[in-house]
Parts: structure tokens; C-alpha cells; sequence
């Protein structure tokens, strides 16, 4: 990454091919960010230090906000890092809470290390940085707080990896009192994360964005190793068995509607979905149709309420909520909602224009469309509805509920002549921020645009033919 400076004195920060505008600064300040190449003291970034730099600390700040920053822990005697942070949410700035020499630490249950090309990194689905590990010394302290230690006593080995770090784990939540609970599955200070099992939440906060710096997407990183696989598996051998014979011609009109069904990604906005076309939609989709309550294993359970809706749910769970992002839809303002599908009813709650208009064009690179879509509708998860009662597979048994409400969503949107496309992914720290919940407790594990369509209908007679000519996702 580099910095440069344009004549009319913006700064421009330059990475793979890409450039992004940072402001406008002195000449001055250009000049001393260059020394951030070899690295600057965090101290002098502290308001009131005696070299405080507002306009430089400033440039530094909107650096970090775009994951552009690194913070080196350095071995000052041989001039060598000891640990590199990386951040993984734009937020981040190193911060060291007051620590004592009688405080007991122990690592997070959900904290790891792995090897990544040829160095090794400490990491959590809960830290908002990870930890490159340099110096062997230290990855050796950090094996010995799977136990629970005492400072004072890791502080008098000579492999110590100093205060300064260990500060700096308690702060992304990798290192823990030992005190906010006991036992292998201890809730380190949030009951709430009593329901995850570690692979649940590394699955959840890995494969949606917000919470990773990782490279994500469609970006073909395996074009260059080895061809793609075949659309159609090749046939296994032996003898085979003709079913076109043992069925009649005739397309029922449930069959013609998978094979009208396909994604949209141009919706026509002279003529946006309306509220009435939404309401029916919501309503024959996800609303609750009824009620019910049952014991848990056997007679000596708890007696546990459940919701019978359009769509199936493993073992009648349905943890899933919808949050609807509305740009287009006439009858309704432009705002962020949430679908009370027990009353169906959406409820408005109030967000900054800036977060609904990220969680929009957000969506509509992802479709890779023109346009934002008319409505987005988050599928977020209430995690411990699953989560209280399955264990190692609750998180894919979310995802397979959300593959069926897909499927529900696009059932529907194709009866009613609707533009509709699925969205694999979402920012989990945006819908944090818009929501005030806690990502662990709901968050984000899907999309589903939805507005009018621009295509005409596709004629049921074009849909029997055994060749098919355009192109089905």
C-alpha cells in the first residue's frame, strides 16, 4: 500500500489497483506519513502526548477505519517484531486495559492458532484483530494460558511475552479472567455464548463479511490450479433405468413454477413493487400460521412454544427473522424494517441514512446489478433458538432453513411475476450497528432482493423442452 499526494493536496491511499481518497492534507503531513512505512509510536497518537499531531492523527485514524493499518509489537533491543496485529474490523485501535499482577487469565475457549503460508496467527471469531505470531517464546506463553495463570507468575519465566500483550488479548476478548466463569464451556463474561460450539461461531463469523479482513467472494482462486469441475456428473456405469416412461407429459403447475423459477437482477424502477404486493408476499412466505407448545424429551422436559409457518424449520425452530431494507416500494417510505410475522406487521427502526445505504449497495455489488435492489430482505438468525437444543450442528441446520425460505422466496416471488435473487452473504457488523444486537446473539446469515420485474414471464410451453436455452441459477 502507498500514499499519494494530488495536486489539489488530497492524499490517496493506493493497493492492488485500487485507489481511495483520504482528504485533504498538508504537505507537511504527507511527508510524515511516510514514516509509518518503518512505523510510529502509538504513544505519540495519544491526545495530549508532547508530539500529538492532530491532522496527522488524524490521516492515521481514516487509515485504520479502512483496515490499512498494522501495529507492531517490537523487541526494541534487536530492533525485531515480536507480534503483528492485524485488524479485522475497520474500527480497531490497539487498546490496553489496566491489568494487575494478581489477575488470573486464561485463553477463550474460541481463541486458536494456526499456520497461515509461513507464520503462525493467534486468532478469535470474537477478536476484532488478528495476532501474527513472531517470536516463538510467545506462542509457547500463550500454550501455557489454556490453564488458567496468574501474571505474576507467567511475568518470572523468560519466555514472557510482557504486559503490554497480554493487555491487548483481554482487549479482542482472546484472553479472559479466569474469574468470569469456570469449566470448559464457561460463558467468558456473556451467557449467551454458552449456546456456541467453537466451529459454529468460526463458520458463522468466516463465511459472512464484517468480522474478517480475508479476501471473500467469487474471485476464482483456484482457476489457475486445475479446470472446473463438469455441470453434470459424468454417468457411473452399468445399466440404466429410462424414467421419462414413468411419468405422464403433463407439467403440474407446482413443476412449472421451478422451472419458470430464476434470479433477477434488473428490476424496473418506473414501476417499483407496491405495499399490497408486499404484504402478500410476506404473508404467503414467512408469516405464523399458527401456534403450539410441546415437552421437551419426554414428559420431564420443558414445555417449549413453537410456530408452524410456509416454510420448513429443523425441528420446528424457525430462529429466523426478516429485516427488510426498502428503497423502492410504493405505499412505503424509504427506511429499515423488521417483519413481525406473528402479527404481520413491519415494525421501522430508526437508522443512519449512511448504514442503510451501505446494507443496499452492499447488495447490489454482490448481485453485481445496476441498480440497488427495491427491497433487501436480511435473513438474520436467533442463534440459541437452535443452538439451546443441537449440538456440533445447529449453524448448518440454520443454513439449511434458509436455503428452504430461499427456495419458499422464490416460489413466491415467481407466482406473483416478481423480480427475485438470492444474496449469500451480509456484513454482520453492520447489521450489529443498525440493530444494537450483539452479532452472536442475531445476526445476519443471508439475503433475498425482491421488486418488480422488468422480464416478461417465460411461456410454460418453452419450459417442457428437454434443451434448455437460457441460462437457470
Amino acid at each position: 500500500m502507498s500514499l499519494e499526494r494530488r495536486t489539489s493536496g488530497t492524499i490517496d491511499a493506493c493497493f492492488h489497483g485500487r485507489s481511495v481518497s483520504l482528504g485533504t492534507f498538508s504537505a507537511k503531513t504527507t511527508e510524515r506519513a511516510q514514516e509509518l512505512r518503518e512505523g510510529l509510536p502509538i504513544a505519540s497518537f495519544a491526545a495530549g502526548s508532547q508530539n500529538f499531531d492532530k491532522e496527522l492523527d488524524l490521516l492515521v485514524r481514516r487509515l485504520a477505519r479502512r483496515g490499512l493499518l498494522e501495529y507492531c509489537l517490537q523487541d526494541l533491543q534487536n530492533n525485531l517484531s515480536q507480534v503483528v496485529i492485524e485488524p479485522q474490523v475497520p474500527e480497531y485501535w490497539p487498546t490496553t486495559p489496566q491489568l494487575s499482577a494478581t489477575d488470573v487469565l486464561v485463553l477463550s475457549r474460541f481463541a486458536y492458532m494456526r499456520r497461515r503460508g509461513n507464520e503462525m496467527v493467534l486468532e478469535s471469531p470474537r477478536a476484532s484483530a488478528l495476532f501474527r505470531i513472531c517470536d516463538p517464546k510467545i506462542a509457547a506463553t500463550i500454550a501455557l494460558l489454556s490453564t488458567p495463570q496468574q501474571i505474576k507468575q507467567l511475568s518470572g519465566r523468560d519466555e514472557f511475552c510482557g504486559g503490554e500483550l497480554l493487555a491487548l488479548l483481554v482487549d479482542c476478548q482472546i484472553l479472559f479472567g479466569a474469574a468470569s466463569g469456570t469449566g470448559l464451556r464457561s460463558a467468558e463474561g456473556d451467557e449467551n455464548l454458552v449456546l456456541w460450539d467453537f466451529h459454529d461461531l468460526l463458520f458463522h463469523t468466516r463465511s459472512m463479511e464484517g468480522r474478517h479482513a480475508n479476501p471473500s467472494g467469487g474471485l476464482y482462486q483456484s482457476a489457475h490450479i486445475m479446470a472446473a469441475l463438469p455441470a453434470v456428473r459424468p454417468p457411473w456405469p452399468g445399466t440404466k433405468i429410462d424414467l421419462k416412461a414413468a411419468h405422464s407429459e403433463e407439467i403440474s403447475t407446482t413443476a412449472q413454477l421451478l422451472r419458470r423459477r430464476h434470479s433477477t437482477r434488473s428490476f424496473d424502477d418506473q414501476r417499483p413493487i407496491n405495499a399490497t404486493e408486499l404484504s402478500r408476499f410476506l404473508d404467503a412466505s414467512a408469516r405464523v400460521l399458527a401456534t403450539w407448545s410441546g415437552r421437551e424429551f419426554g414428559n420431564s422436559g420443558p414445555t417449549v412454544a413453537h410456530t408452524v409457518r410456509p416454510y420448513p424449520s429443523a425441528g420446528a425452530s424457525y430462529e429466523l427473522e426478516l429485516y427488510l431494507s426498502i428503497d423502492k416500494c410504493e405505499g412505503l417510505g424509504r427506511g429499515f424494517f423488521h417483519y413481525d410475522a406473528g402479527e404481520h406487521a413491519l415494525a421501522r427502526i430508526e437508522v443512519a441514512t449512511r448504514e442503510l445505504e451501505a446494507l443496499l449497495v452492499a447488495a447490489k455489488s454482490a448481485m453485481g446489478a445496476s441498480s440497488v435492489p427495491q427491497v433487501l430482505i436480511t435473513i438474520a438468525a436467533r442463534f440459541g433458538r437452535m443452538s439451546w437444543k443441537y449440538s456440533s450442528i445447529a449453524y448448518a441446520l440454520i443454513l439449511k432453513d434458509v436455503g428452504a425460505l430461499m427456495q419458499t422466496f422464490y416460489m413466491m416471488a415467481t407466482e406473483m411475476g416478481l423480480g427475485a435473487c438470492a444474496i449469500g452473504t451480509a456484513d454482520i457488523e453492520l447489521f450489529a450497528k443498525m440493530t444494537g444486537i450483539q452479532f452472536h446473539i442475531e445476526g445476519p446469515v443471508g439475503q433475498f432482493a425482491i421488486g418488480s420485474s422488468t422480464n416478461r414471464a417465460i411461456p410454460t410451453q418453452d419450459l417442457t423442452r428437454s434443451s434448455r436455452t437460457r441460462s437457470g441459477e
